[in-house]
């Protein structure tokens, strides 16, 4: 099952929770951008760090 279809569909069907998905999945990508901001740091030096980050883990050559 492919859940962001099954999701499409019922949003079209009635998108009454629609909002309350939104406030969900904004608050979300909201926590994720401080975990990774706090791990890694902003701008350049979030990217310098996440490379290094990834290289050490073997993720990136």
């Amino acid at each position: 099952m492919d859940y962001v279809k099954i999701y499409a569909e019922k949003i079209k069907n009635n998108n009454s929770n629609f909002k309350q998905y939104k406030e969900l999945i904004d608050s979300q990508i909201q926590s994720s951008k401080e975990i990774f901001s706090k791990r890694f740091g902003k701008g350049k030096t979030f990217k310098k760090n996440a490379r290094k980050y990834l290289k050490e883990i073997g993720l990136l050559e």
